[in-house]
């Protein structure tokens, strides 16, 4: 009895696990400032530049273009999710990026030595708009040259809060960013969630960006 008993939770934490898997879509496709139709299923995005968030907690992932997209299967006609049905393609070019596994993203957050440039640091709050971005690593202790170095840590008091610490943030970016994937497999109802897509050249030289899935080309940009 406790081993079915102990069965069932697993089967129930997972299901709520898989609920809160991607973002909420909205109402319909055209609710997005991008839509269109491949088939019977209706497609909203939203390019996102490089930011992924829920709630309040808004991150960045520098290294990565991100777009938000939301699929509508027509009623009675369930569809497969497939990550190899997306690409992106930047001014207009022939070769497209394909999208990278949001695991891969949280690894490279996780550990922003990986890469040339910073990853990320800290969280954006979507309520009081401030944007603390990522930067390269310094050493902590002066006249010590080791970036890795711990030097002794200084509570910072904010303004809005003298009485306390401003509380951390509740999720990290590491597990933000896959919990708020486009999930994959198959879909009976709207579901939505952001797309990484590796992009190492600078936005700012981005004068057109399409977004393919299948028969489907949506001009984000």
């Amino acid at each position: 009895m406790i081993g079915f008993v102990r069965t069932l939770c697993l089967v129930v934490f997972a299901a709520a696990a898989f609920a809160q898997q991607g973002t909420t879509p909205k109402g319909s496709a055209e609710e997005y400032p991008v839509h269109g139709q491949d088939g019977t299923t209706g497609i909203g995005a939203e390019y996102m530049v490089h930011s992924f968030s829920r709630g309040d907690a808004v991150y960045l992932a520098k290294d990565y273009l991100v777009v938000e997209v939301a699929l509508f299967p027509a009623a009675e006609q369930p569809i497969e999710v497939n990550f190899a049905d997306f690409a992106l393609r930047v001014n207009g070019k022939k070769q497209t990026l394909q999208p990278v596994a949001a695991s891969m993203v949280a690894a490279s957050l996780t550990h922003p030595e990986w890469s040339n440039r910073p990853g990320v640091e800290a969280v954006a709050g979507a309520g009081n708009g401030q944007v603390i971005f990522g930067r390269p690593p310094v050493s902590r202790i002066p006249g010590n040259t080791d970036p890795n170095a711990q030097g002794p840590t200084i509570p910072q008091v904010p303004k809005e809060n003298p009485g306390g610490i401003e509380p951390q943030p509740r999720e990290k970016p590491e597990a933000l960013v896959v919990d708020t994937a486009l999930p994959d497999g198959a879909q009976k109802r709207a579901v939505s969630g952001f797309l990484y897509f590796a992009y190492a050249g600078r936005t700012a030289s981005i004068k057109s960006l399409e977004l393919v899935y299948r028969s489907a080309v949506l001009r984000l940009r």
